[in-house]
């Protein structure tokens, strides 16, 4: 079979390339074409476009670059047309995906959608697109289902969350050889993740970096993201004593006593390695204030959306500084917290429905396009 399967985001790429491993195992013959990253890459098949060429974050970057995006969406319909997939299954990264799988489905192709667009959170009304466009829907959020089922009666597939597979199925690290190989000395470690995107990272690395003379007992290291080269970070980091790991999140997280998040899929990504976190979000002025009148959700990390009460602190635009940081941040590093968040994360962790969320989409998937 022929999988078409576009992804524009980091957190895209590693789904997408667990998926396309569990689709081999269905399908010895299956041949993938995509957009996404270097773990789709590694995977196999035939990358289109990086997501690092793909990614603009807020109303206001979005509308700076829509000839870019323009230009993109066409090249990618003459793309599908002239592979011709069975299928084609898209990633998250709604803006685009919905606009594709609306054409697609016009063109007669198969439109698959494998972690959903977040349209419980806003733009809601996207529902219309879904119903119309999408002919299987995979979610990863225990309650996406009733969202989509009950109060918009249209069928979809709970899988679970695939980060549980991703962190399952890495090769476990030696904390003193990681240390050695990366320099590290004998201090707790406090991880740094400032996201993937370049304006995000512009955004939170300088607040988060200003608490580091605060902690003498602490060492704290950056999470450096894949689609990004160390010479973007050097000029935050200079004059600093502050580590650096590119592309090893996983692997920094598992040995790390805390960390400062920003808000997305690493919130969930830190809690699933049990890791205490201050999850910090700051935007675009502009984007923040639309944002906030358009978004209707008590809160903005992953983590207190699943469970559904406050488990990890948000520190939110103005609220991100460096007084309350260090605030926050001790509290975390209190033994005693650490204890609860252990217990909450523990939790999460059940109701995100355990391992097994790749193979169980690629079974659906395979099934649904084989006959």
């Amino acid at each position: 079979m022929k999988y078409y399967i576009i992804a524009g985001e980091a957190s895209g790429d590693l789904h997408g390339s667990n998926l396309m491993k569990a689709l081999q195992k269905e399908d010895v013959h299956a041949n993938f074409r995509f957009w996404g990253g270097d773990l789709m890459s590694e995977t196999s098949g035939t990358l289109v476009k990086h997501y690092r060429d793909l990614a603009f974050m807020g109303f206001a970057e979005v509308l700076m670059n829509l000839r870019t995006i323009f230009s993109n969406l066409s090249f990618c319909k003459k793309d599908i047309e002239e592979f011709n997939p069975d299928v084609i299954i898209f990633i998250d990264y709604p803006g685009f995906n919905l606009r594709i799988a609306k054409w697609a489905k016009l063109k007669g192709f198969k439109t698959f959608y494998y972690i959903s667009p977040q349209i419980w959170a806003w733009k809601e009304s996207r529902i219309k697109e879904i119903k119309r466009d999408v002919d299987e829907m995979y979610v990863i959020l225990p309650f996406e289902k009733d969202f989509y089922e009950t109060k918009h009666k249209y069928p979809v597939h709970f899988v679970g969350h695939p980060t549980i597979d991703a962190i399952a199925n890495r090769t476990q690290v030696n904390e003193y050889t990681f240390r050695a190989d990366h320099e590290l000395n004998e201090k707790p470690i406090i991880a740094i993740l400032p996201g993937s995107r370049k304006q995000e990272i512009k955004k939170m690395l300088s607040v988060m970096l200003s608490v580091i003379k605060d902690y003498p007992n602490y060492q704290f290291v950056i999470a450096g993201a894949p689609s990004q080269d160390y010479s973007f970070y050097e000029p935050f980091i200079k004059n600093t004593k502050v580590g650096f790991i590119s592309n090893k999140t996983y692997d920094l997280l598992s040995v790390s006593s805390a960390a400062l998040v920003t808000s997305g899929t690493a919130t969930l990504e830190t809690a699933l390695f049990k890791v205490p976190q201050v999850v910090c979000y700051k935007g675009n002025w502009i984007s923040y204030q639309i944002g906030k009148r358009l978004i209707n959700l008590e809160y903005i990390s992953l983590v207190n959306l699943i469970m559904d009460k406050k488990v990890v602190t948000e520190l939110i635009q103005n609220d991100f500084n460096t007084k309350t940081l260090k605030k926050e941040l001790d509290i975390i590093l209190d033994p005693y917290n650490r204890a609860i968040s252990f217990l909450e994360y523990y939790e999460l962790e059940k109701k995100l429905g355990g391992k097994g969320a790749s193979e169980k989409t690629a079974k659906l998937i395979y099934n649904a396009i084989k006959n």
